[in-house]
């Protein structure tokens, strides 16, 4: 790659290429933890992309990036000395209810900014970041790698290839079977640093249903309970470990499970509806005791329906577009592409479309206006799910700023 130079770049203090001199794009790291990895798809200095410091307040994520990082990059638990670097881009990887400082300060700094999902906690948390992109100019992307998934991607082709007729529901079933290893002995369990798992985890779906059908969730309802991992008692505190650390398939049944977080306040099992303002219906189911790991979405149309089995290679997707008597095989069906790299191939390319909205800005598959109203539906869903299931309305994004992110974010 040549000649690259972004907007951010020139805030810099960077001149313009002669031509044919590749440009370093510095890139900066906030949160090392396990996201963090998404860094080593990011370090491309052959292509002028370079990885040139990480910024994280733990002891354990510091001792990370010095491991892992190309010597002679910058590894600091000060946000300020990472951004003083003068950095064309960052990866804010940090845990949820650390989303949004880092990113204001990128946005801030005028660097592109990559939000690992979901965007914030809160709506009044997108709402901020989306507003401070607009009105600094900084390039705002979310990570919403399902997006890149080649069973969603195929799911979608399908839809919009009219295969099945005009979408009028969606359905997700969500078998978290790691659900007591990666989201009850950290500080997912705890409301007040993801509000819930409705939203931390069910983020990707909401987003995914919300990109099937082709509109957003206008109001929603939900039930739900802490139906198993509040009954444990063996607790303890994990600080300074790392899902990995413990996570282990021999954790069997759930209510085996032992070394829960401290706080255990977010439910383990849910159930939303969704009315979207095209009028899909569609509805969303999260078991976090399931002795299965997989999504299963199903979309019915004016004309057949799609499903798939498995959410990665080896899967497949499956077509009905004829009628049948009775319980059927697919008329067709459809394997699931194969790709190299984290889910199913995902974070690759989400990275490579970071890096190339960073540096020439553009429409991408990804879309933070999506992932603001992904989060709205999440959040208003666990307010009725923690009182009366009553059906609420979503909060809108002001149009103004639809149309800004819309149009690939140029003024």
């Amino acid at each position: 790659m040549t000649a690259l130079l972004t907007a951010s770049a020139t805030h810099h203090g960077h001149h313009p290429p002669r031509k044919g001199v590749t440009v370093t794009v510095t890139i900066g790291i906030i949160g090392f933890g396990l996201r963090a990895g998404l860094w080593r798809h990011a370090h491309r200095p052959e292509e002028g992309f370079e990885v040139v410091g990480a910024c994280d307040t733990s002891e354990r994520g510091r001792a990370d990036a010095t491991a892992a990082l190309p010597e002679g990059a910058l590894v600091t638990g000060d946000l300020d000395e990472l951004l003083a670097l003068g950095l064309d881009a960052v990866l804010v990887t940090t845990p949820d209810n650390h989303h949004l400082v880092p990113t204001l300060a990128a946005l801030e700094a005028g660097a592109a900014a990559f939000c690992e999902k979901p965007l914030g906690i809160s709506v009044a948390e997108c709402d901020q970041m989306l507003s401070t992109a607009r009105r600094t100019g900084s390039r705002l992307y979310v990570g919403h790698n399902m997006r890149h998934m080649p069973a969603v991607v195929q799911m979608r082709e399908l839809i919009q290839q009219g295969r099945i007729g005009q979408v009028k529901a969606v359905w997700c079933r969500h078998f978290v079977g790691h659900g007591g290893d990666f989201y009850f002995k950290d500080w997912h369990a705890d409301r007040s640093r993801s509000t819930g798992l409705l939203l931390q985890k069910g983020a990707h779906d909401l987003d995914v249903i919300h990109w099937l059908a082709g509109g957003y969730a206008t109001t929603v309802s939900a039930m739900g309970e802490l139906a198993v991992y509040g009954d444990i008692t063996d607790r303890r505190d994990r600080s300074g470990e790392r899902m990995h650390d413990w996570y282990s398939l021999d954790a069997w049944p759930p209510p085996a499970q032992t070394g829960l977080h401290p706080v255990v306040d977010v439910e383990d099992l849910s159930m939303m509806t969704m009315r979207l303002d095209n009028g899909v219906l569609a509805s969303y189911q999260q078991c976090h005791f399931t002795p299965d790991y997989w999504r299963n979405y199903t979309v019915i149309g004016t004309e057949g329906r799609l499903e798939n089995f498995g959410d990665g290679p080896g899967g497949t997707i499956g077509l009905w577009n004829r009628r049948h008597a009775s319980a059927a095989d697919p008329d067709e069906s459809f394997p699931i592409e194969e790709a190299e790299g984290g889910h199913g191939g995902a974070d690759p390319r989400l990275i490579a479309e970071f890096l190339r909205f960073a540096t020439e800005g553009g429409s991408t598959q990804t879309s933070p206006v999506a992932a603001r109203m992904a989060v709205a539906a999440g959040v208003v869903a666990t307010e009725s799910l923690r009182s009366d299931g009553s059906a609420r309305p979503v909060p809108p994004l002001p149009a103004d700023l639809v149309d800004y992110f819309e149009r690939g974010q140029t003024a």
